[in-house]
């Protein structure tokens, strides 16, 4: 099984480090180092997790955040990496489901 981090995703990460570096040094890091082992995890539990808005969502374990992809064969493909206190209509928007 390989992963498979789309741009976009790759994107919700990038913003995701700023915010959390933005708070204190350090953090951003610490925020990129948790949710990659989140990603990785994906390659045991992948297609485990509930279908939401039309993806498969893990949430993380350190931070606010849910990870949002789909199994297509041997391969796991994220979509996004979401912030959860966003608004759901919001949430939904950004994975075109809305």
């Amino acid at each position: 099984m390989k992963i498979e981090i789309l741009d976009e995703a790759q994107q919700d990460l990038i913003e995701g480090f700023q915010f959390y570096e933005s708070r204190e040094t350090g953090v951003g890091s610490y925020f990129l180092d948790c949710l990659f082992s989140d990603i990785d995890s994906l390659l045991l539990f992948a297609g485990i997790h509930h279908v939401v808005y039309g993806y498969h969502r893990s949430l993380s374990k350190r931070f606010p955040f849910a990870i949002y992809y789909d199994v297509v064969g041997e391969l796991v493909r994220v979509h996004a990496v979401l912030d959860c206190r966003r608004k759901p209509s919001w949430i939904r928007k950004r994975l075109g489901r809305g």
